[in-house]
């Protein structure tokens, strides 16, 4: 069983993301609906991968992920954004996370985003 984390304000694009996941997958959902809840969740539960908005409410994404990377320096996350420009891409980059998805992300994008997250999680 891996632990996905989702972290978006928006409920409904959290729902979407998780009618993306295959259906034939063994993942236990979490849901986060800002970085300082995805913070306390990533310490009581330690998700295998999180998909990681970048846009919140009381903490944005950014600081989710360099926070999140104190914890757990290997943290798998994938960053999911509106926001494609050149220079959030190398910060996002630069914080360590896995790989970014332009938001909305299709469903194909988020099965490749988790086929590679689970590559680097088996190593």
């Amino acid at each position: 069983m891996i632990t996905l984390l989702i972290v978006d304000d928006s409920p409904i694009a959290r729902q979407i993301l998780k009618k993306c996941l295959p259906k034939e997958s063994n993942y236990s959902v979490i849901e986060a609906c800002n970085g300082q809840e995805a913070l306390e969740k990533f310490r009581q539960y330690r998700a295998e991968i999180t998909f990681m908005d970048m846009t919140m409410p009381v903490m944005d994404g950014f600081q989710a992920i360099a926070e999140i990377k104190l914890i757990d320096p290997e943290a798998i996350i994938i960053a999911l954004t509106a926001d494609i420009q050149k220079k959030a891409k190398q910060r996002i980059s630069s914080l360590g996370a896995l790989m970014h998805l332009a938001k909305p992300a299709s469903p194909q994008a988020i099965r490749d985003a988790l086929a590679k997250a689970e590559q680097a999680l088996r190593g």
